[in-house]
């Protein structure tokens, strides 16, 4: 059986194919091992960078349990890798906020139209150039809602239910987003001033980095049963995919909470490899106020994505003349990918627990049966929506039957990076990239030469190989694959 080095000296144990594994190291204090769900191509990058590392880092969290799972698009992140999955016991754990992220609830959600590519073609660039008006984005962009106190409060505690209740939406979208769109136990009253003061005026924007908003047609269906469920019902026809979190509002309380948990470590004796991990015990007061502050923000997330929503659809009435019941501009499911829940999970020799299950970079992918996904898909499983960058494909998977047992009910959430931008930059021009688009047909709008430059496709893993891994394992199964034909970028 083959063994690779990381970096930084673990020994890496292929099992077969799609997995590899690092056995605990008491050396190391790690108390569980690590679990890579990968192939050759996909992990050879991966111990390149710290990421293997960091998951070991993460397997000598107090109260974690059964393992530590990398998933096919594992990166090296802030202290936890992006593309991990952790597990803490909810009793006698610990939850951190790096297990998170700087982006909470960071996440997708894709609509569906009844459009065909041959309706977009001849006025392309018409369409993105709307879209690109109507939505803004870029650093510190703000959106075009004005909230007092009163009204952000309302927000972070009604999450999507605060815009539809607005006519920003409709029943339906709430009830295809995880969670409904609101997640429970939000308490504005754990939110710092300067997070409010950050978030407020950027409510429906896209932001910077990798959030775009794509048009995509759908290239080539795999489970027709499933697709069809969820609208996607012949190659051609046109989707819209919307990748964005909760801005300044979400990177301000993982910041704030940060500092508290850094300054909390003495206090409960926990002593960790690296401060990034800074944590605090679940049921401890701070992990409380973190948690409130952490659903606070998830909901404000699910609510910019369904303003964004919002003016997408109006956008589309006004390019194409049609309304929104004409074109059928329906959501299909929104993710959420960076984010930290109790869940009830199997674990090895112990039967079930309540475990604070991190996913930073993952996707909740559970299969049918499980009362936690919507009803309309209950008896088929959890969409699961995979973005690559703006030049490749993107994924719909549905929830197998395997990722319970396997990663927590979990499955990647993207292609993952594999240059970094200040690399990217090193090697690539605004030309090259915007040219290689539009050999691919592909029309961008991005509003800075920099940040196109940053997110050029050359700059990711291979999403297919992200999706076969997935699929192979049977912790999500393919159901559509779609390409970008126009991409808005901030």
């Amino acid at each position: 059986m083959s063994e690779i080095a990381t970096r930084g000296g673990l020994r890496v144990r292929k099992v077969d194919d799609n997995r590899f594994r690092i056995d605990p190291d008491g050396g190391r204090g790690m108390k569980v091992p690590v679990t890579i769900y990968a192939n050759d191509a996909l992990i050879s990058k991966m111990v390149t960078d710290r990421t293997i590392d960091q998951a070991a880092n993460v397997a000598t969290l107090p109260g974690v349990r059964k393992h530590v799972v990398v998933l096919p698009d594992g990166h090296e992140g802030y202290g936890f890798p992006v593309g991990g999955v952790a597990a803490t016991d909810a009793e006698e754990g610990v939850i951190s906020p790096g297990g998170v992220g700087y982006d909470i609830n960071c996440g997708v959600r894709l609509l569906r139209t009844n459009l065909m590519e041959a309706d977009l073609r001849p006025r392309l660039k018409e369409v993105v150039n709307e879209l690109f008006r109507s939505i803004p984005s870029g650093v510190g962009s703000e959106g075009a809602i004005r909230l007092s106190k009163s009204e952000l409060d309302e927000l972070l505690v009604e999450g999507v239910e605060w815009a539809v209740k607005r006519g920003y939406g409709t029943r339906h979208d709430a009830e295809v987003c995880e969670e409904n769109g609101t997640m429970k136990g939000a308490d504005p009253g754990s939110v710092s001033d300067t997070a409010r003061k950050r978030g407020a005026p950027q409510l429906g924007s896209l932001g910077s980095g990798n959030h775009f908003l794509e048009i995509q047609k759908v290239d080539r269906i795999f489970d027709e049963r499933a697709a069809k469920a969820m609208g996607i019902d012949r190659e051609g026809q046109l989707t819209v995919l919307i990748h964005c979190g909760s801005r300044g509002f979400g990177h301000q309380i993982c910041t704030d909470y940060l500092r508290v948990s850094e300054a909390a470590l003495k206090k409960y004796s926990i002593t960790l490899p690296d401060r990034e991990l800074a944590c605090v015990p679940n049921n401890s007061r701070e992990g409380e106020n973190y948690r409130k502050a952490m659903n606070s923000a998830l909901n404000f997330a699910w609510t910019n994505r369904q303003m964004i929503t919002h003016w997408t659809r109006k956008a589309l009435e006004r390019a194409f003349g049609m309304t929104e019941a004409d074109m059928q501009a329906e959501l299909v499911y929104d993710v959420s990918h960076n984010i930290a829940k109790v869940e009830r999970h199997r674990l090895d020799g112990e039967g079930t627990r309540d475990v604070v299950v991190h996913r930073k970079g993952a996707t909740r992918a559970f299969p049918a049966g499980m009362e936690q996904v919507p009803a309309r898909y209950r008896q088929l499983g959890q969409p699961v929506i995979i973005p690559g960058s703006m030049g490749t494909a993107s994924w719909i998977l549905l929830g197998g039957k395997n990722s319970l047992d396997l990663s927590f009910g979990s499955t990647a959430h993207g292609a993952g990076r594999t240059m970094s931008r200040s690399a990217a930059k090193r090697s690539y021009t605004p030309e090259g990239v915007r040219g290689g688009l539009e050999a691919k047909g592909i029309y961008l709008r991005a509003l800075t030469k920099e940040g196109m430059v940053e997110e050029t496709p050359d700059a990711y893993k291979d999403v297919d190989s992200v999706a076969d891994v997935s699929h192979s394992l049977g912790i999500a199964t393919k159901v559509a694959r779609l390409v970008p034909i126009g991409v808005i970028k901030g």
